[in-house]
């Protein structure tokens, strides 16, 4: 397997630095994926309904890109490594925090500052793990990353599966404290990024606004282009347990078993399409998995059986994560050094501030079809798929780059 002979092409410090990477991405999704399950819950004991619950992920997705531009500017002025830290105890502690909310209005402002605190870990993490292993296995680790979400989700459902009925809502956010035990590894075992280390040492590093000089038409399409991204895996998953829940009405187990499904085909895509990507290249290997999503969407809203929504929901992740494989490290190489920490998580994060509307808008239309979350999901997921397959084929690719080295970024077509 592709993924074995990439972790033994890397020397133990390197693994380190890819665990921690990994596992601050897996943790940081986990307490943002214990939301997803519980919505109707907190809607009931608020006295409320489920779009107005719904809005907190809208807060969440709307901050990320505050929390990337402050935390990724930090951490290519003073290192990946001490703010990767920072960044973990505060999305861990907001989380636990979110467990004490006596009011919705509470909770939407603790989940507006999660949200600043989720977004600056994952442009940290994947430039401190792309910039310390070799070119040659980005594409894997790319994909293993990428999946720490799709994993994040999965812990997620096996919580809820296994201790929602005796801990409720609030016991749940308050296991959202765990991730904070991470920087205990990070501090002992993970060194700093030695690109970053490199370019440290010179005399002058320009400023942001400098490094992006004649770049910024790529960082409006990068935007642009992470807005289709979230608006095609939120508009996949996040309302998924609901909509199992709401309209076919099916229980605890059964709902947490078919996300279960879910994030095991979305681990399987994230890996294929990662590792493939270093063959095809980036663009190919996201427009492929995008594509190949729009037929498995009939299955995933209407298999008609827990079975076959199974086989559907398991499919439909792998191209989805598929093409979210090749993100991170499509975005690292398309990014100036001196820019790493900020420029990738903040595209991210902008896209993500774009597609904030995408949990009440699918709840809203659901609504007005009388809770009919099939037809509203699944049309919206085909359009999506097509946009993203179309803008990634009309930009850029930077297939290999050299971190640390000059050279200009490839323009967008």
């Amino acid at each position: 397997m592709r993924l074995l002979s990439t972790v033994r092409e890397l020397d133990p410090t390197q693994r380190k630095v890819v665990l921690a990477s990994f596992l601050g991405w897996t943790l940081d999704a986990f307490d943002y994926f214990l939301l997803v399950f519980v919505i109707t819950e907190i809607a009931h004991d608020f006295r409320t309904g489920i779009t107005a619950v719904a809005f907190s992920l809208t807060l969440t997705l709307a901050t990320r890109p505050v929390g990337a531009l402050l935390f990724g500017r930090l951490a290519d002025r003073y290192g990946r490594r001490p703010i990767l830290m920072i960044n973990v105890v505060l999305f861990a502690v907001l989380e636990a925090a979110s467990a004490l909310a006596p009011s919705l209005m509470v909770l939407l402002v603790l989940r507006a500052l999660f949200g600043v605190a989720m977004g600056g870990e994952w442009g940290i993490g994947g430039s401190l793990a792309m910039e310390s292993v070799p070119v040659k296995t980005r594409g894997v680790v790319s994909g293993l990353l990428q999946e720490g979400y799709a994993a994040g989700y999965l812990l997620a459902g096996l919580v809820y599966l296994v201790l929602f009925n005796h801990i409720g809502w609030r016991g749940m956010f308050a296991l959202g404290v765990v991730p904070a035990l991470l920087i205990l590894f990070i501090r002992r075992s993970v060194p700093e990024s030695p690109v970053w280390k490199r370019a440290n040492a010179t005399a002058v590093r320009p400023g942001f606004f400098e490094t992006m000089r004649g770049h910024w038409k790529l960082f409006v399409y990068l935007v642009v282009f992470m807005m289709a991204f979230n608006m095609f895996s939120h508009g996949s998953q996040d309302l998924y347990p609901t909509f199992l829940k709401q309209q076919l009405h099916l229980g605890t187990h059964t709902t947490a078993t078919l996300t279960i499904v879910l994030n095991c085909g979305a681990l399987v895509g994230g890996l294929f399409f990662g590792a493939r990507s270093e063959k095809i290249g980036r663009r190919r290997a996201i427009v492929v998995a995008a594509l190949l999503a729009i037929p498995m969407v009939p299955l995933w809203a209407y298999g008609g059986s827990v079975v076959l929504l199974g086989i559907g929901v398991f499919l439909l992740q792998i191209m989805v994560q598929g093409a979210w494989g090749v993100v991170p490290v499509h975005l690292n190489e398309l990014s100036p050094d001196a820019v790493r920490g900020t420029l990738p998580g903040f595209a991210y994060q902008g896209g993500n501030l774009l597609a904030s509307i995408t949990a009440p808008l699918l709840t809203h239309l659901a609504a007005l079809r009388g809770n009919d979350y099939a037809f509203v999901m699944s049309w919206f997921v085909v359009g999506v798929a097509v946009l993203l397959a179309v803008m990634t084929a009309l930009g850029p690719e930077a297939h290999g780059a050299r971190f640390g080295a000059p050279g200009k970024l490839p323009a967008v077509r």
